[in-house]
């Protein structure tokens, strides 16, 4: 009964953190567009941004050095999707609508359904499948404009449609490997948002180095080594409960994301926020209180 009250605990702490998670990702959008009109076009937003959480990683992980090594195999693989994820995400926000990106994202709770019955034997209940229904019928709400599917419509909407395919694997490569410390599990998650980045810079249209005027570069340098202090705890709040929780469940509650970043979209870039709007969001914030009064 303890261990079970304890447990029960610890899953209501996790989804409340990642629940904060997912607000702060719902403003992520900000930042990204904030040093796009500085002249970091394409993927040099996130890369920048990674490269000043990597200076701070660094040295908390440094003494973790030599367990890290011998856990590389592991780590490699849960950071490969989650990095994976979160580049692709933050490319999205520069070449679609940040409603579209955040969106298309948000069908990661399908694919991290399918994971669950697949590789965790999970079992697909009403209140799941109601909440599945809410989260799909926003989408649709939204997406579906002039009576169309929620489809994707060009490059950044397939990059956040294929971000939230990476993040429902790399979640359940998190939740498998729980036992990695969360420093460690964090600093593969940046550096391998860096790698993807890092080889977007190839395949993405536009210039590869970024169009900076020289009287900025070091007012930029200064909000880069800023962002530190808002990506590492957005990136901890995100990465602790995914080890905690299902992929289903991890997905389903970062949807508090969508509620902050449509308002937000809305007050900041201009972009459209009208009933249809509110109606899909509604469903889809629907399915994260399905999930959490769920048991």
């Amino acid at each position: 009964m303890v261990s079970s009250s304890i447990q029960s605990g610890n899953t209501t702490r996790a989804s409340l953190v990642l629940v904060i998670g997912g607000m702060m990702w719902g403003l992520y959008w900000i930042p990204v567009r904030f040093f796009y009109d500085l002249g970091l076009t394409g993927p040099w937003p996130g890369i920048a941004m990674y490269s000043s959480a990597l200076l701070v990683l660094v040295p908390l992980v440094w003494h973790e050095r030599h367990t890290l090594a011998s856990q590389w195999r592991d780590l490699m693989i849960s950071g490969m999707f989650t990095g994976a994820a979160f580049s692709l995400y933050s490319i999205s926000l520069v070449y679609t609508e940040v409603v579209r990106s955040i969106l298309l994202f948000y069908l990661t709770p399908i694919w991290g359904t399918i994971l669950g019955v697949v590789f965790l034997r999970e079992r697909i209940g009403i209140g799941r499948i109601i909440g599945l229904l809410c989260g799909i019928g926003g989408l649709f709400v939204v997406l579906g404009d002039a009576g169309g599917l929620p489809w994707p419509k060009n490059l950044g909407d397939w990059l956040a449609l294929s971000s939230g395919m990476c993040w429902a694997l790399g979640t359940l490569g998190l939740y498998r490997t729980n036992s990695i410390s969360l420093s460690g599990q964090v600093l593969s998650f940046v550096l391998g948002a860096m790698v993807l980045s890092l080889i977007g810079l190839v395949f993405l249209p536009g210039p590869i180095r970024p169009d900076i005027a020289g009287t900025d570069t070091l007012r930029i340098l200064v909000f880069v080594l800023l962002s530190a202090l808002y990506v590492l705890p957005m990136i901890f709040m995100t990465i602790w409960p995914a080890t905690k929780l299902s992929p289903a469940r991890v997905g389903i509650l970062l949807m508090s994301e969508v509620v902050v970043g449509l308002a937000s979209a809305a007050a900041l870039s201009g972009e459209p926020f009208g009933l249809r709007e509110l109606l899909g969001a509604t469903l889809i914030v629907s399915a994260a209180a399905l999930e959490i009064i769920r048991e």
